[in-house]
């Protein structure tokens, strides 16, 4: 390292502070894979400091009014605004997808954070007088009290940004513990809370590994854990936290399918294979990367597919002529290339095979090629694991019905999406399909702010989806409050062991 090396702290207490554990963690560019940043990795005391600070500050911020807490949140939104393009520079710099896809990604997150500052209606209770004789019930929401997300590299503003603001908005004090692989968008998103007026302690950024991913989850403290990430990992986080007494929703892997049924318009289908499968050189959860062709348009539409992928232009993200830029790290290029030449051997038929890829004058960047595998057979490595990498699989089905079984078949179910004109089998895959989020003639599904993100099977390990109306629920309490006032008239009750009957 030298000295333009750049370092990266915690955010606690409304403040940086600097890591004293002693450990640091190296943030590459990947577009040259030089180190440009060291992270610091937090120490089991780091993370009880923060917890600290975020439970001191529920205090005051768990009943603070709606009014204040939307006021900030509106503050946050215009700074969020204006500093869209400083927020994707560094995604950028650290995650290596080009500067249009990293603008994408804080829009996105924009969503939720205009979701927040309309949470005052999300927050309604509700009232139900005269249930008995003079008693009233009241069902209201109250905040969970501290509250922590773990997030992934690949979206390193918008994730934590599906969580954060619903959290904040519902009175919740948060603890964020981003990718240590690109950590400096969530400091840039400290700081700007801080200029819009939010208390210091009700948003804190922890920077770390495994050490403090451990030590929140058991920590006595927090109350509720957000992730999204690997299946692996999210298993491990669900079964640990709820060990723990905590509430958890956590996002695994994806394997996401799309059918494409012969009376599909096969330019739009082979236009967004290319797009989903290949943006962000698919480090997406919500990717494309197994193609389902129904009946005799698989050889055509593979063509197709074909022909755009060689067109991408691929280059670092700060090029604006990059359609494509590197993977996060040079480990994961390579796992992500080991799919590709070990596909033959599997019974795949290799079309492109973007292994060995390089950029001139940026020979050491985590660069690799669009792959794309025909023929693939359903027990090959590609299709069985989620690559998170440029590999679009495509599988052949006969009917409608091969192809929605091998779907299901899936031991994820995340993302799914239908290309055809028919509109009775459009609906009928809505509802036969086992994912929680469907495209029909849309390849990436994700919600809009106000309806909720999340999948089944093992993308999904908890009973809530991530933001929207099962954001809110997540981060909130019911309580019900049933109330009788006598009237001054009223002669004692006297005592009665029965059960309280209605009448």
């Amino acid at each position: 390292m030298t000295n333009t090396v750049k370092t990266v702290n915690h955010w606690i207490g409304g403040k940086a502070v600097e890591g004293t554990s002693g450990n640091w963690g190296p943030v590459t560019d990947p577009a040259t894979g030089a180190v440009t940043t060291r992270v610091a990795l937090a120490s089991v005391e780091e993370v009880d400091a923060a917890v600290a600070a975020a439970k001191d500050a529920f205090l005051t911020w768990g009943t603070s009014s709606l009014a204040q807490r939307t006021t900030i949140l509106f503050k946050f939104r215009a700074l969020l605004d204006a500093n869209r393009d400083a927020i994707a520079e560094l995604i950028t710099a650290e995650h290596g997808k080009v500067h249009s896809d990293a603008l994408g990604e804080v829009a996105r997150g924009l969503e939720i954070v205009d979701l927040a500052c309309g949470i005052t209606v999300q927050l309604k209770g509700e009232l139900s007088t005269q249930v008995s004789n003079r008693v009233d019930v009241a069902s209201i929401r109250q905040p969970v009290g501290v509250v922590a997300g773990i997030t992934p590299f690949n979206f390193p503003a918008m994730v934590p940004m599906w969580m954060f603001p619903i959290a904040i908005a519902t009175g919740n004090t948060f603890i964020l513990k981003p990718s240590e692989k690109d950590p400096s968008p969530a400091l840039k998103i400290a700081e700007l809370l801080a200029e819009a007026g939010l208390p210091d302690g009700v948003f804190n950024v922890l920077n770390g590994d495994k050490v403090s991913v451990d030590r929140l989850l058991e920590h006595p403290d927090v109350s509720a854990i957000s992730f999204v990430g690997s299946t692996p990992i999210a298993r491990h986080i669900h079964t640990t936290a709820s060990a723990n007494g905590k509430r958890v929703q956590a996002l695994g892997g994806a394997k996401n399918h799309m059918l494409v049924l012969p009376d599909a318009d096969l330019d739009a289908a082979a236009d967004a294979a290319v797009s989903a499968a290949y943006g962000s050189a698919g480090e997406r959860c919500m990717a494309i990367s197994a193609v389902v062709a129904v009946g005799s348009i698989g050889d055509l539409l593979v063509e197709k597919i074909r022909e755009r992928a060689e067109k991408i232009k691929i280059g670092p993200g700060n090029d604006p002529t990059s359609e494509m830029g590197p993977l996060i790290t040079a480990v994961h290029r390579d796992k992500v290339a080991s799919y590709v030449t070990g596909a033959a051997a599997e019974g795949c038929e290799v079309v492109l095979d973007g292994t060995g890829y390089t950029v001139e004058g940026h020979e050491n960047g985590h660069w690799i090629g669009l792959s794309l595998l025909d023929h693939v057979p359903t027990t090959a490595a590609a299709y069985q694991d989620e690559i998170f990498g440029p590999v679009l699989c495509v599988l052949r089905a006969e009917t409608y019905e091969e192809g929605l079984a091998l779907i299901n078949g899936s031991r994820f179910g995340n993302g799914t999406a239908i290309f055809t004109r028919d509109g009775g089998a459009a609906r009928r895959f809505q509802m036969e399909v086992e994912a929680g989020m469907v495209g029909v003639n849309v390849p990436i599904p994700v919600p809009v702010g106000y309806h909720s993100f999340g999948g089944w099977k093992d993308s999904l390990f908890g009973d809530h989806h991530i933001y929207g109306n099962d954001g809110v629920h997540f981060y909130t309490r019911g309580k019900v409050v049933t109330t009788r006032w006598p009237d001054p008239s009223d002669a004692p009750a006297g005592v009665d062991l029965g059960f309280p009957r209605n009448h």
